[in-house]
């Protein structure tokens, strides 16, 4: 496999000390660290949508990608193309997984029947692809929110045909998923929300959204879809207020529907950072409920307030995503998923290569300190020892059930002086510092 990117041989592990821009520093597949290989904690996936398709578009510019396939003009040959280039890639990269929308990987035709033609089509190479390469589907998921028949949402549409549509387009993309293998399938809002209230039904909405999952439930059941549901929050963008804002919503909207046994969510930094918290908040938070599934990695712009997509580079921030993802066992059947494109002036294929290298060191070296961070036991026995007083006296009989507000305020009348302890925020962050500086 070398049509599409022949400039570069297979990249490898170099160590920390390598000036080829085209090897890993840090990211050595085979490795051990607590028990596993990187390859095992990581689980790397492209995403075809922004390695594939982006074009270098923004809001007020045109692409400015330069890509192999872009002498072809018959749509079905450009998504062959960017099938095999997709596959060389990979291959190359080492990346064992990879994502797609359905309209990433092959044209929407005139009719469903078409579309789904042209689905098969691909669907058919890929087989082929994943067959030679041994690179796996992670997971499938549909577009429901590029084409104009979605400006109003999918399944929170006012027209009930747009919901039946957006029903038969999951449908047959849930069916590929299963027949390529993918572990997991991910269900993002895109346009399920609203821009003002002036003109919605907030209650009939919710509950058609739910009503949409549970005949997802239902469906995959039937067709013995054993994969990993999940739900990608997001708080804005492109509508002003999305049903899946954070992790807290989701996991709310969920438990209110009773479709919490069936979903996880796919947490994605930018969409974070855009609702306020950090990524460690909304990996943690999934954590300790039970829902943490899998992982968009990417990182936005401090100074821009939208979802920028860039690649994750930030060794703090890559280095407490997987202390949380470490504390949760781990992410499978989920993994690490490039949902980042290259910035609009990075537009030369190689570009792609360059991009990836830095993300899947940045997150590999966020392993290794996360990992050695946590075999420390400092900060989880700082923490251990801050609620200490849960464990014992009054406290255990809180944590028990033991107690009400009669048998708590007679305590409290005979102890009305609690004692405290610092919190030592800027201590634990040397501590941090220390690990993060450890080599």
């Amino acid at each position: 496999m070398n049509k599409y990117f022949p400039e570069v041989s297979k990249v490898l592990y170099e160590g920390k000390g390598s000036s080829n821009p085209l090897a890993f520093r840090y990211y050595d597949p085979q490795r051990v660290i607590g028990g596993k290989t990187m390859e095992e904690h990581l689980r790397f996936s492209m995403a075809y949508w922004h390695t594939l398709c982006a074009v270098g578009v923004d809001m007020f510019g045109s692409g400015t990608a330069v890509r192999p396939w872009e002498n072809l003009t018959k749509p079905m040959d450009i998504a062959k193309a960017k099938a095999e280039a997709a596959f060389e890639f990979m291959s190359k990269m080492q990346i064992p997984f990879f994502c797609f929308h359905d309209v990433d990987i092959a044209p929407e035709g005139e009719t469903l029947e078409e579309t789904f033609k042209n689905l098969d089509e691909i669907a058919a190479l890929f087989k082929d692809l994943m067959k030679a390469t041994g690179i796996k589907l992670l997971w499938g998921t549909t577009n429901l929110f590029s084409h104009p028949r979605f400006m109003h949402g999918a399944a929170t549409s006012p027209n009930a045909d747009v919901f039946a549509y957006a029903a038969a387009r999951v449908k047959k993309t849930m069916e590929i998923t299963k027949d390529l293998g993918g572990q997991n399938y991910v269900f993002w809002g895109g346009r399920e929300g609203y821009e003002t209230l002036l003109n919605t039904d907030l209650k009939l909405e919710l509950d058609n959204l739910a009503r949409f999952l549970h005949m997802a439930v239902d469906y995959a059941k039937e067709i013995g879809f054993t994969g990993q549901f999940l739900i990608e929050p997001k708080p804005k963008e492109p509508t002003k207020h999305q049903y899946d804002f954070d992790v807290a919503t989701v996991i709310g909207f969920l438990k209110t529907y009773g479709l919490d046994p069936y979903f996880k969510v796919n947490i994605e930094a930018n969409h974070a950072t855009l609702a306020g918290h950090t990524f460690q908040h909304e990996l943690r938070l999934a954590r300790v409920n039970g829902f943490l599934g899998s992982v968009d990695a990417n990182q936005g712009d401090d100074l821009l307030g939208w979802d920028t997509d860039q690649f994750p580079t930030n060794i703090y921030t890559t280095t407490l995503a997987m202390y949380e993802i470490l504390l949760n066992g781990g992410l499978a059947p989920g993994g690490l998923n490039f949902d980042a494109k290259v910035r609009r002036g990075s537009f030369e294929p190689i570009d792609l290569f360059y991009a990836h290298i830095a993300g899947m060191d940045s997150f590999a070296h966020g392993l290794i300190i996360a990992n050695r961070l946590l075999e420390s036991g400092e900060l989880e026995d700082f923490v251990a020892q801050r609620y200490s007083s849960y464990k014992t006296g009054i406290g255990e009989k809180i944590v028990k059930g033991e107690v009400g507000f009669k048998e708590l305020a007679e305590y409290a009348m005979a102890n009305q002086q609690p004692k405290l302890t610092s919190g030592r925020q800027e201590l634990l962050e040397t501590i941090l510092n220390k690990y993060m500086f450890a080599d």
